[in-house]
Parts: C-alpha cells; sequence; structure tokens
C-alpha cells in the first residue's frame, strides 16, 4: 500500500507459464457462472520451490462471445497458479516490469519506444516501458472516436526492501558485511533471520565498448541479519525488538578470509567498483551474469527473502508470500487487460481505450522519472490521442478524454486482524477471501468519491461480485496510495481499492487465494462494461 512517509498522524496461451487452476468461489453472474471444482493438485510443489517453470495451461483464456458474457468452462479458470509464477520471478521492481513485458510480447501486444514516433490504429494494443521499473499497456477500441475515454487501472510495482548503498562493503568483528539502506516503510524487524539473497540490475561494459542493462537474481541464500540472542538481550520481550537500523540491520555475506586469490586480486584491480563492494560478492555476480568482474561498471540491488510464494492454511485458502503488496493487483490488472483483448472481436464493439499502468517507488512518494509523480500516463494519453486523430487534435480532444475517463487505483487493503480487532473502525472491518476492498478518506488520502464509489459497486453488482469498503479510525492516521496524486494529476475520476491482506509491509505476507480470483474477475468486468454503466450516470449536465 503507500509509503508511511505520507503519513498524516486462451487458447492455451503463451504469455503464462503455470498450471491451470479451478476456481470454487460461489459467485454468479452474466459474465461468471459457479462451478465447484477440486484443487487438490495445487498443493502439490505450487511455489516453485523446486526452481522449474510448470507446464503451460491447458486452460482457454477468458474470451467472450458476441453478448459480451464469458462461458462457464472459461469462468471456472483461476489466475492463482499463475499469480505464484509471476511473485516468485518477480523478486525486484525490474524483475516484476521485466516478466510484464514478456507477457504483454507474448499476447501479441507491441512495444513502443518513448523515444521515437508511434505509429497507433484502432484496435491495436500496445505498450512501453520505463526505467524497466514502470509500463504502461493499451489497447484501443475499434469504435474509439477521440473525446472518448481511457478506463484505466493503477498499481505500484516497488515494496519495501533494504537495498544495497553505493559503497556496501564493510567488516567486522572478522566477518563481510553488507552495508543497506531501508526502502519504505518495512517492518524492519521481520527481515532477521530469514535467508536472504540479492537481485537487481547491473551495467555491463560489452567489448566493443557499448554498455548492456541485464538484470540478476542469485536465488541461493546468500545474506542473513541474524538477531541477538536472548541470553544477551534479556528484557527483549518485555521491552520490545527495537533494533538500530543503521547499526544493527546490516547483513552478514561471509567469514572474513585471511587472503583472496591472487587471480581474483587482479580483476578487481581493474574494477570501477574494486573499493564499494566486497571482491567476494562482485565474483558471484559475475558468475551469475557470466561476465568479467572489471565488466561491472553499475549495480543497484534489493536485498530479497528466497523463500518461494506459496499456498498456506489447513484448506490452501492463504498464500503466502513476500511482496503481495504491491505485486497482486499489479498482476490482476496487467491480466484483467491481457485476458479482456485476448481476440480481434473483444475490442470490436469497444469506444473507449483500455489501459495499465504499472508506476514504481509508490513506497516512498511517487515522487520519480518512474513514479506516478511524474506525466508518463498523461503523456502517453495526449500522445495516443495525437496519433488517432485525423487531421491533427487540439487540447480540447484531450480534455474531452480525460472527462470521460475513470481509474482504478488498485493497492492492497487492509484485512482485519483477528488479534488486533480494535485497530480497525467497527463498522469497516474488511475480510479475507469477500472480495475487493473500496478505500474511503474524508481527507482525500484515498481518492474515491460518492459518485466514483458508485460507479465502481455497480461493475461489481451487475455481476455479482463482493465489495468490502473500509476508512480509518479517527484516532489513527491514514496512509496513500497514488489514487491522489493520479486523480489530481489532470482532474480523472478516481475509485482507491484494493485486496485486503495481513501482514503489510512485512518481509512475509499473507492474502486471500479467492480475493485473487475475484480481484481479476472485477477488473475484467471493469473493462468490458463501465462504458454501459457511466452513461447511465449525469452529474454534471
Amino acid at each position: 500500500m503507500a509509503s508511511i512517509g505520507r503519513f498524516h498522524i486462451f487458447q492455451p496461451s503463451p504469455l503464462l507459464k503455470p498450471s491451470a487452476i479451478l476456481f470454487n468461489y460461489p459467485l454468479t453472474s452474466p459474465f461468471f457462472t459457479t462451478r465447484a471444482n477440486d484443487n487438490s493438485n495445487l498443493r502439490h510443489n505450487i511455489g516453485g520451490g523446486g526452481g522449474g517453470r510448470r507446464k503451460l495451461s491447458t486452460t482457454p483464456p477468458l474470451r467472450s462471445n458476441s453478448e459480451g458474457s464469458i462461458s462457464s468452462t472459461q469462468s471456472s479458470m483461476s489466475i492463482v497458479g499463475d499469480l505464484l509464477d509471476y511473485l516468485n520471478e518477480s523478486w525486484t521492481q525490474f524483475h516484476a516490469t521485466a516478466e510484464a513485458k514478456r507477457q504483454l510480447v507474448a499476447a501479441g501486444f507491441h512495444l513502443l519506444n518513448e523515444n521515437e514516433e508511434w505509429k497507433l490504429k484502432p484496435g491495436g494494443r500496445y505498450f512501453f516501458t520505463r526505467n524497466m521499473s514502470s509500463l504502461v499497456a493499451f489497447a484501443i477500441g475499434e469504435k474509439y472516436s477521440i473525446g472518448n475515454g481511457f478506463h484505466v487501472i493503477a498499481a505500484h510495482t516497488d515494496s519495501p526492501c533494504l537495498k544495497l548503498k553505493p559503497k556496501s562493503a564493510s567488516s567486522k568483528s572478522g566477518y563481510l558485511m553488507v552495508n543497506v539502506q531501508t526502502y519504505g516503510g518495512g517492518l524492519w524487524h521481520t527481515w532477521f533471520d530469514r535467508d536472504l539473497s540479492l537481485a537487481g540490475r547491473v551495467i555491463v561494459r560489452a567489448d566493443d565498448g557499448s554498455f548492456s542493462h541485464k538484470l540478476v537474481k542469485i536465488k541461493r541464500p546468500l545474506l542473513r541479519v541474524p538477531t541477538l540472542a536472548i541470553h544477551l538481550d534479556r528484557t527483549v520481550n518485555t521491552d520490545g525488538f527495537k533494533p538500530n537500523l543503521e547499526t544493527q540491520l546490516i547483513p552478514l555475506l561471509a567469514i572474513q578470509a585471511d587472503k583472496t586469490a591472487p587471480e581474483l586480486d587482479d580483476k578487481i584491480s581493474s574494477s570501477p567498483l574494486k573499493d564499494a563492494h566486497h571482491q567476494l560478492l562482485m565474483k558471484i555476480l559475475s558468475d551469475e551474469l557470466c561476465c568479467k568482474v572489471q565488466d561491472i561498471v553499475s549495480i543497484e540491488l534489493n536485498v530479497c527473502d528466497t523463500q518461494p510464494s506459496c499456498l498456506g492454511g489447513a484448506n490452501d485458502e492463504f498464500i503466502f508470500s513476500g511482496r503481495l503488496d504491491n505485486l497482486a493487483s499489479s498482476f490482476c490488472a496487467l491480466r484483467g487487460l491481457i485476458d479482456s483483448c485476448a481476440s480481434p472481436e473483444d475490442l470490436a464493439n469497444e469506444h473507449s481505450i483500455r489501459m495499465v499502468a504499472l508506476f514504481d517507488n509508490e513506497e516512498v512518494g511517487s515522487d520519480s522519472y518512474q513514479g506516478a509523480g511524474a506525466p508518463t500516463m498523461f503523456e502517453a494519453m495526449r500522445r495516443i490521442i495525437a496519433c488517432l486523430g485525423e487531421p491533427p487534435v487540439g487540447e480540447c480532444g484531450f480534455a474531452r478524454a480525460i472527462r470521460h475517463s475513470f481509474l482504478v487505483s488498485a493497492d492492497m487493503a487492509h484485512g482485519v486482524h483477528p488479534n488486533f480487532m480494535d485497530k480497525h473502525e467497527e463498522n469497516h472491518r474488511p475480510l479475507l477471501q469477500k472480495g475487493l476492498v473500496i478505500k474511503h478518506n474524508a481527507n482525500q488520502r484515498y481518492a474515491t468519491s460518492g459518485i466514483t464509489s458508485f460507479l465502481f459497486k455497480e461493475v461489481a453488482k451487475l455481476h455479482n461480485l463482493p465489495i468490502q469498503e473500509f476508512v480509518v479510525r479517527n484516532d489513527m492516521g491514514c496512509g496513500s496510495t497514488i489514487g491522489p496524486i493520479l486523480a489530481a494529476g489532470v482532474g480523472i475520476r478516481t475509485v482507491d481499492c484494493g485486496i485486503p491482506q495481513l501482514s503489510m509491509h512485512s518481509v512475509r505476507e499473507i492474502c486471500g487465494k479467492e480475493d485473487i480470483d475475484i480481484a481479476y474477475k472485477h477488473f475484467m468486468a471493469f473493462y468490458r462494461t463501465f462504458s454501459s454503466i457511466d452513461k447511465k450516470l449525469r452529474v454534471d449536465f
């Protein structure tokens, strides 16, 4: 969810890696019909702990018929297994964006370059990335005309974590240590005694003098932040565990060797990073990347938990994972867009443009080149309208499109904690497995209004999808999301919603399995039917 720094107190589809998992939530809808299924096969190694990717699903993708409804067979498909694969691939915001890019390309979306001229057409599907940590994808309706709106779902790719400092090498008491900085508002005590590793991106120099951008992920446990034994901290259980984040949250890398191998010394001596990071760490990175140590010229690495995402609970009803906030929302939005236009006929009668926007740096305020505070999405909207306009479109074309547009800000929500129920307002206690949560705040920490809440509820009502609501207690501070940032950017109608979860910002979070499929269905329904709902409501005219 939000940065606490902002507080005020299918044919068989090539784009998917996973197995088919059948959906058993009792829903009925013009789109989604009820069918009970056996999920017993889901529990076997679903977290991907074995390291291999599962075979492609043979379940057909969701596909609409001429009336816009979805068949019983299609509606029974679950995306939970696909989400687990996505989470296990996406250790960092860079990997999450790269995996989203892979899926979009496999689904037939065309990659655009922000630095080049765009050539777009009605019925086309396109996307671009920025910084390989944010992404905008869109599908243009065949019947789109200038002034019609954009229907957008926006989420974020980043999560609270530890990041290596520019100079990370340190040594204490015979140990090689790795200096880190905290990113976002994490529950940092949960990072102690975990099997940790490193992932992110590096810049590598090629033999011809050019430079390439590469992603790296060291899958084996590499780092650990050990807690102090209770024998040396007798009052920890009464006074609380309050580590100093600068001096006591430093991962161990290795025992300090008496001397390094001469050949490694020679390689490191010519490295531009020789004084910044441990020689041993640089050797591990070069082995992983199959390059020379001296050719690594820049690194940007996150500390990551190595435990795979998996199902849990007596009935496999939970998802246990890191980075659910907010990769769960990002994936549901991405799949909702891809599957809502999987065939040409899906866009045949569409008058609007369907869009997904995934941003970086939400956890630290969004004020960055790749964050929601940048005009990335709105610049893309202007370019799309300019490309489709014949003759060239004036400013009023974009203004009219924004007035017709609607944005769903999808970020995880606070489910009620059974051990801390008093932390929730008594009439607004979202439950796991009960559907998306609409977030309200009178002080505009969330962008939801009475109008936007009503329209999003109407989508749920039309398709018999459950919906919940949340408001923070008056005696507690409220977080925020990218919703208010984007809503205020150009004045786009916005609703804030999220999948309920527990342990938000922990190294290991929890959400309900059924809520993933409900969110996916809600987003699919939003793309397919929002236009017909919106035109029934008159407010300012």
